[in-house]
């Protein structure tokens, strides 16, 4: 049971994939945020035969739903005609700060971040 974790950015989208097991989270690939990003997602879902997609919640420091969480909304409602995966939503708090913090700002900063997002998840699932 493969998962696909995913941190949503405006400029770039990062992708973290588990191992077969579902228990452990790998950096995968960092996307642009272009036209092509769906069809890009759906596909490398298809490819890894991923069972269900995760993705980052991005919230502010009260809890609520910060702007770039309406975009995430309307990636999710895209991604689900075209992947046709479950998607359950992560709460994700700095996440790239600490990707950041144990790597340093590298290409692959935004797939370490998805990686956290989908750790998260795939720990929670597997207690």
């Amino acid at each position: 049971m493969r998962f696909l974790g995913i941190d949503y950015g405006k400029n770039r989208v990062g992708l973290a994939l588990s191992d077969e097991s579902g228990r452990l989270a790998f950096p995968h690939a960092v996307l642009p945020n272009d036209k092509a990003l769906i069809a890009n997602v759906a596909e490398i879902a298809k490819e890894q035969k991923v069972k269900a997609v995760v993705v980052g919640e991005s919230k502010d420091l009260s809890g609520k739903s910060n702007p770039l969480m309406k975009d995430i909304d309307a990636f999710i409602a895209s991604l689900k005609k075209a992947a046709k995966k479950p998607i359950v939503l992560e709460p994700e708090f700095w996440t790239s700060f600490q990707a950041a913090r144990w790597q340093g700002k590298t290409a692959k900063l935004d797939a370490s971040a998805a990686a956290i997002i989908l750790q998260s998840y795939l720990d929670k699932r597997n207690a």
